[in-house]
């Protein structure tokens, strides 16, 4: 038996990244105004920490598609693997040569393609599709915040997000967007 009802549980596991970063910064905020000498560089130091982690809780919550799509996604050892109901395959990390996301179908997808490979196009509402955020992140030149804002907008067509042995993947997304 639970006390708290389901939507408050859910909504507080949605949230639980925000709540705990929320609660490092009170507690670095406290240490900086009651302590001196040591106590306030700690406290300094957790504010720092809470800073980082609420930036990057804003971030998984803006990756957040939703959930109820079709397909699972795994994500292990530099492998991303998504395996749907018609569809699936596996691309590692180090081999991605373009991320795109086409929002032409719905749910919306993501499109990884790699040289020699069929594309592996990944719903954004696919159990486990939220993990996703840590290695596209990860991949080099990748403007984050230019992917989230991609990720928001309303419009239809397929966009670029990154694409590898580009300088500036934003210019070229930019540029197939319009």
């Amino acid at each position: 038996m639970s006390f708290v009802r389901p939507e408050v549980a859910a909504a507080l596991t949605r949230y639980q990244g925000v709540l705990i970063a929320g609660g490092v910064l009170a507690l670095g905020l406290w240490w900086v105004l009651l302590g001196n000498g040591v106590m306030g560089l700690v406290g300094g130091l957790t504010l720092l920490a809470g800073i980082s982690l609420m930036i990057a809780a804003v971030q998984r919550l803006r990756f957040d598609a939703g959930k109820g799509g079709p397909g699972i996604v795994q994500i292990d050892e530099g492998a991303i693997g998504y395996f749907g109901p018609l569809t699936g395959g596996v691309v590692a990390l180090s081999e991605i040569s373009a991320v795109r996301l086409d929002r032409t179908g719905s749910p919306v997808h993501w499109v990884l393609s790699q040289p020699g490979q069929d594309n592996v196009m990944i719903p954004v509402t696919a159990e486990g599709a939220e993990g996703l955020l840590g290695p596209f992140s990860s991949l080099p030149g990748m403007r984050t915040e230019h992917m989230l804002s991609e990720l928001r907008k309303g419009r239809g067509g397929e966009v670029l997000i990154w694409q590898r042995g580009t300088g500036d993947a934003a210019r070229i997304a930019h540029r197939t967007s319009h």
